[in-house]
């Protein structure tokens, strides 16, 4: 049975712990709001975007770009793109996208190359000998568009070159508060979308200038885009899912602390009844 001294330094210790898993809760909170105004803000412009570039290049030949070509069979390896954390302590958030990764990779039945966003997955994948074509790492603390272009220029450099057969990029997708969606995401070749039943008479378009001047600017800066919403996407997810493991433990912290206090009355109430029970024995015996 523990003294009634180690349990007050249990209860102290615990104590302290509370108290940094609420501090952690209350800054994650802070930065989930300004995270989900970015996101809500960016996400209009990319969904937008999407759905226009796929309806030109839905009109358009395979070989007009680079970036639309289905790369030949036997041509290239993947590229996956991990866009995990760069910290911990918030729950399941990193294993659940180093998990998904991990099943793209198996269900490709051979070899891929990876590029890594975040310390997690980083030091994950390195452990275990990927090849690795790129890394950003510590880029949330101040995340911004470039972070993006020079991830995007690289998957854009391997896929043209012929290094990548594809490219997709995996990433925690922010729902809600309580909620983050893990997403595999095809970014090249770009994906086509099939035109709706019910989306109405399709549309010709006038190209001015040629199709092939407009996508070299454009295809490009779609593929940047996405990256970038992926990444502010992954950044709120970490967020959200890092407020909801501060606001668990610190209740746990409270129930531990509860029970802790609960079992240090009884010790030292039985100490006290103890004590009483010697005094009046002794007392007899005299």
């Amino acid at each position: 049975m523990p003294s009634l001294i180690d349990l007050r330094r249990r209860i102290r210790a615990v104590k302290s712990t509370q108290q940094i898993t609420k501090a952690m809760k209350m800054i994650a909170a802070s930065r989930l709001k300004r995270a989900q105004d970015r996101i809500v803000a960016a996400r209009p412009f990319a969904q937008r975007m999407n759905a226009v570039l796929n309806g030109l290049v839905s009109r358009v030949d395979q070989d007009t770009h680079p970036l639309l070509k289905q790369a030949a069979p036997g041509v290239g390896r993947p590229l996956l793109i991990v866009v995990a954390g760069d910290r911990g302590l918030s729950g399941s958030f990193n294993s659940n996208v180093i998990k998904a990764a991990s099943q793209f990779i198996l269900a490709q039945g051979g070899p891929v190359m990876v590029g890594l966003v975040g310390r997690k997955a980083r030091d994950f994948f390195r452990r275990r000998g990927f090849d690795v074509r790129c890394e950003a790492v510590g880029i949330f603390t101040k995340l911004a568009f470039p972070d993006a272009v020079s991830i995007a220029n690289t998957a854009i450099e391997e896929f043209t070159s012929g290094n990548a057969s594809s490219v997709h990029i995996v990433f925690n997708e922010f729902k809600s508060v309580m909620t983050q969606q893990v997403v595999v995401q095809q970014l090249l070749p770009i994906p086509r979308m099939e035109a709706a039943a019910d989306a109405g008479p399709s549309v010709d378009y006038l190209y001015e200038p040629d199709p092939q001047r407009i996508f070299e600017d454009l295809l490009p800066r779609y593929v940047q885009i996405q990256v970038y919403r992926a990444l502010l996407e992954s950044n709120a997810a970490f967020f959200a899912a890092q407020m909801t493991a501060m606001d668990a433990a610190t209740r746990n912290s409270a129930e531990m602390i509860e029970n802790l206090t609960l079992y240090m009355n009884k010790v030292r109430q039985a100490a006290i009844t103890r004590e009483i029970i010697e005094v009046v024995s002794g007392a007899s015996a005299t």
